[in-house]
């Protein structure tokens, strides 16, 4: 069965049926362009969200990730970056892989549908053709017959008048005569071409047609496979993003599961950020003022109150005062006062009068716990802060100091090494041009361990225990001086040391990891590269939360590939 031989005679019928399919076609690749630009603006969407709740550098929101359920939740929305990612993958799979293709066979397959129904157009039209001509020679034929019949009535007529002459019998059989012959050539001239009539007929339904509908039927049918084609790879693009996206959602359990079991280290860290190293106040002293003490002479009056109170006027900070305010005891001048002594004047309480000395003397100075935190008196000794963070900020300086430190000697020690390659060569250079750089970095070496010394004195006054770092830096410069006379009969080791400085400092430039391909990627994209499974790459520049990575290939070739389709190494 077939539409050559079964639907010869249903043009209309396959015309329609053609056309109704390019247009489903048609309809297809709307659908799936309206779903690409759903997928880009679902991706759109959830990227301004991560980078909606994303704490801005430099923010509190930043500092506060070092503790887990903070980082947690940065990690959730650098996942949700990665998930929207993949969803612009889909839509741009699609678009590429669905629309495009389809969009252009749909083009090719227009054209051959034309031509086939062009062509059994002009079959059809053809033999139509051909049927007129048949139509008129035969009816020439019946005309020319009709009239031959008459011609011979009309002879015999004449032939049996007695009243006609010879010449009219004559005259009447010779016309009769014409007229048969000329219906005798119409007869043939009918009979021919009906036969050749017959044989296009024959041609047109057994051969033509069905070579025009079979070929119609071909094309039809692989339009309708590569439409089945589009409808598996509209499932096919998610799927194979399926994996990724699972990876997206497992790293976002992950980080659940981490912030659920740091929760004591969360406490711990908090402890060790905020711990303040202050000792607990003791308790205050009873002062009775009944026997008309001096309040200046007593250490433990309240008018000069130590402990939290001492360490509250040196740090302006850590005493956990209310901002109530007490009410003023109402307060009567008492003019006899015990032992003739000059001492307090209240008639009512003692406690009250001291609690209003406090107020009146320590609330003048702080507005509020808040406006102490916002507004600290900071000082090179970091003696604003509480003890233990000002160890923590102390050690930190010294850090800070001895790596410099140690950059300031490695740079005295190249300077010399540099200046006694020249005074032998004096090809390569004045010694003399280094003497200022020397002298430079020497005073810097000497403010730094100045400062080197100065913060571990404070370190030690905070109660801490001061490494000796620009004594191990000294120590350094001893072992490298001694390797420097070690060089001095061989100038190429200075050069291969210099050489080592110099590729250092270009290793800057230098790939900052690797990474090795999870899956395949056509990067199609422009500013994108194509990659294998397996394939390894060098990191050129890390993913800045677009979900793209910069690499190198093997062959030198530079570009962008999803940053979810491979798999960093732990050096980056």
């Amino acid at each position: 069965m077939g539409w050559g031989t079964d639907l010869w005679d249903q043009y209309d019928v396959l015309d329609k049926h053609t056309q109704s399919g390019l247009d489903l076609v048609d309809r297809y690749v709307k659908f799936v362009k309206e779903r690409t630009e759903i997928e880009q603006n679902y991706a759109k969407q959830l990227r301004n969200l991560s980078k909606k709740y994303t704490p801005k550098r430099g923010s509190k929101e930043e500092q506060e990730c070092r503790f887990t359920n903070q980082q947690a939740f940065v990690d959730i929305l650098n996942e949700m970056n990665d998930y929207a990612g993949q969803r612009e993958i889909i839509a741009e799979n699609m678009m590429l892989s669905i629309c495009l293709e389809l969009t252009k066979y749909l083009q090719e397959v227009k054209q051959e549908r034309k031509s086939c129904l062009s062509d059994a157009k002009k079959a059809q039209q053809t033999l139509e053709s051909s049927y007129k001509q048949l139509d008129n020679i035969k009816k020439r034929f019946e005309r020319e017959w009709r009239e031959a019949e008459k011609a011979n009535q009309n002879a015999e007529k004449v032939d049996q008048d007695s009243t006609a002459t010879k010449a009219d019998v004559e005259k009447a059989k010779v016309h009769a005569h014409s007229r048969t012959h000329t219906a005798e050539e119409s007869r043939n001239d009918y009979a021919a071409l009906l036969q050749k009539y017959n044989k296009e007929q024959n041609q047109f339904y057994f051969t033509e047609i069905p070579q025009i509908y079979s070929k119609l039927q071909e094309v039809e049918e692989r339009r309708v496979r590569k439409l089945a084609e589009g409808y598996t790879l509209f499932a096919e693009m998610e799927k194979r993003v399926m994996p990724i996206i699972g990876k997206c959602l497992e790293g976002i359990a992950k980080a659940g599961n981490n912030s659920n079991t740091n929760a004591e280290r969360d406490s711990m860290l908090l402890v060790e950020q905020h711990k303040s190293g202050f000792e607990r106040p003791g308790d205050l002293e009873f002062e009775d003022y009944s026997h008309g003490m001096n309040r200046a002479s007593s250490e433990s009056s309240l008018g000069t109150p130590k402990g939290p109170l001492d360490l509250l006027g040196k740090n302006k900070k850590l005493w956990p005062f209310s901002k109530k305010k007490l009410p003023p005891p109402p307060l009567t001048p008492d003019p006899s006062p015990a032992n003739g002594l000059p001492g307090p004047k209240f008639s009512r309480d003692p406690l009250s009068y001291c609690l209003k000395e406090i107020n009146r003397t320590v609330k003048p100075r702080i507005s509020s716990f808040r406006t102490l935190r916002r507004t600290p008196a900071a000082s090179e000794d970091f003696g604003h802060l509480p003890p233990e963070q000002r160890r923590k900020k102390l050690q930190q300086k010294m850090d800070d100091i001895g790596k410099e430190l140690q950059k300031e000697v490695d740079q005295s020690q190249a300077l010399e090494k540099m200046k006694d390659v020249y005074e032998k060569n004096s090809q390569l250079g004045d010694p003399s041009s280094l003497e200022p750089q020397i002298s430079q970095t020497a005073l810097n070496v000497q403010r730094l361990q100045g400062e080197m010394q100065k913060y571990e004195s404070w370190l030690i006054d905070a109660g801490g225990q001061a490494l000796s770092r620009h004594g191990s830096t000294n120590n350094n410069t001893h072992d490298k001086s001694g390797s420097e006379s070690s060089h001095e009969n061989n100038p190429q080791a200075i050069y291969t040391e210099f050489d080592d400085d110099f590729d250092d400092e270009e290793e800057i430039f230098a790939p900052i990891g690797q990474c090795t391909a999870l899956y395949n990627f056509e990067g199609s994209s422009e500013g994108t590269i194509p990659m294998r499974t397996g394939e390894v790459f060098a990191v050129v520049e890390e993913d800045k939360g677009d979900g793209w990575t910069r690499v190198q290939s093997a062959s030198g070739d530079e570009g962008y590939i999803p940053t979810s389709y491979v798999k960093i190494s732990p050096g980056m």
